[in-house]
């Protein structure tokens, strides 16, 4: 049993937990028996914070079924490890050396030391930005529903955009509420805090503090803050310039709002577009290029040490630092005047190569299943599983049998990681001693 085995076999744990909650009558809004698929995929998709759904959360589930998905996304978003040794904190239980370094491996941290302060401080942080959701989102919703169903719907939604789940109570996600930049504010600042990682939150904090009590000497922020904030805030703009450009005259998504709603609205599902899974547009009806561009920023996805998934934003950075050294004729991986260890560079290549290779069998396993689907919305499908995004283009409760377990399959190795997936199943590596001659080969 390793420490990659025993995240696995955790997510694992919850899921089960959770579908055999969601099979209860207690959690249907009929007070039947639920299905074994339905309650899978939905369990599925909630500890994995996907979104991605094959029946209607709101009126499907019942306020119990609706608290049980709501939990699953919570301890699915902070993580098997992080969620378990806080509860071992509350039972006031030591951590052990493996407790130590599973919560390393699944924090990605290069340290053991401190793992009880940062778990403490990651489960006050939650706690404390999605109160905030709570209370910033109650105005939106008290004008068209009572009090007692407001907070209930401000719980929910603060919860699952924080965790970037992307599940949401209506219907039709949040296009009711497209044009309103109090949404968009709320919802896209809770995506974006609960996306770029705890770590980053922590360094931002910390150097505000600095700030207000004046310190002479102010902190330097991490090559880790500045890659994934840069990185985050030039795929935003872009992806909003995108989308605007593809579909500013499409009547059936931003063709028919005014200049300042189609910006609202281009901008919100560019931030919904890395892993949270809201849409205030209907993606069915989007143009094949804009599918596209979402199904690139999908892929790239949020940030290490947060809720969402995807390659990462540091990998994508990574990776276009290799390219730049090549073309420069240079041997060191650079960026912002720091060299970036030949490890992580190692690990970034077989994220995207593992990654890649998960997309393109998942795609194929649903074209040989389903083949009377179009392939750009098979593809859209098997990315925002893979990439725990959520997003859909109209397709997911349509699939057969067989293609939704694939996507159950896909979104649980997104979620786990696909290099500590493919640990679990070969073993942990061990270091060797042996050292092979080299011999040059051509490439490209």
């Amino acid at each position: 049993m390793t420490v990659s085995r025993t995240i696995c076999l955790g997510f694992l744990a919850l899921i089960t937990a959770g579908t055999l909650l969601l099979l209860l009558p207690i959690a249907t809004a009929d007070g039947q028996w639920n299905s074994p698929l339905i309650a899978l995929f939905t369990a599925t998709s909630a500890v994995c914070v996907t979104g991605l759904i094959i029946v209607d959360t709101g009126s499907y589930f019942s306020p119990s079924g609706q608290a049980i998905i709501l939990l699953l996304i919570q301890v699915g978003g902070l993580g098997y490890m992080t969620a378990t040794t806080f509860l071992l904190l509350l039972l006031g239980r030591k951590l052990g050396l493996r407790d130590r370094l599973a919560l390393q491996q699944s924090m990605d941290q290069s340290e053991l030391a401190g793992g009880r302060r940062l778990v403490l401080s990651i489960i006050l942080m939650t706690l404390i930005l999605e109160l905030t959701g709570v209370f910033l989102l109650m105005p939106l919703f008290s004008p068209d529903f009572d009090a007692a169903h407001s907070l209930w719907l401000a719980v929910f939604h603060s919860i699952s955009a924080f965790n970037n789940a992307g599940f949401s109570l209506f219907a039709d996600s949040l296009i009711g509420y497209a044009q309103s930049p109090w949404m968009t504010l709320v919802i896209s600042a809770l995506i974006i805090l609960g996306g770029i990682g705890y770590q980053v939150i922590m360094e931002a904090m910390l150097w505000l503090r600095d700030r207000i009590q004046r310190r002479r000497s102010l902190r330097i922020f991490s090559l880790h803050f500045k890659i994934v904030t840069s990185t985050t805030i030039i795929l935003l703009g872009l992806g909003t310039i995108a989308l605007l450009s593809t579909e500013f005259n499409n009547p059936a998504t931003l063709g028919l709002a005014n200049l300042p709603d189609k910006l609202i609205m281009a901008w919100f599902q560019s931030v919904t577009t890395r892993t949270a899974g809201f849409n205030s547009i209907d993606i069915g009806q989007m143009e094949n290029t804009s599918l596209f561009i979402i199904i690139a920023l999908m892929f790239v996805g949020a940030s290490p040490g947060s809720t969402g998934g995807g390659i990462k934003t540091t990998t994508l950075r990574i990776l276009l630092a290799c390219t730049r050294t090549v073309l420069q004729g240079k041997e060191e991986v650079l960026c912002f005047q720091r060299q970036i260890p030949s490890s992580r560079v190692l690990k970034a290549i077989g994220v995207v190569m593992g990654s890649g290779l998960t997309v393109i069998g998942t795609t194929t396993l649903i074209s040989i299943t389903d083949p009377e689907f179009n392939f750009i919305a098979i593809l859209f499908e098997s990315v925002s599983a893979f990439a725990t995004v959520g997003l859909s283009a109209g397709i997911t409760a349509d699939l057969t049998i067989w293609a939704q377990l694939a996507i159950i399959a896909t979104m649980y190795v997104g979620r786990v990681g696909v290099l500590l997936f493919m640990a679990t199943i070969l073993g942990d590596s061990s270091p060797s001693v042996i050292h092979y001659p080299e011999e040059d080969l051509l490439v490209g």
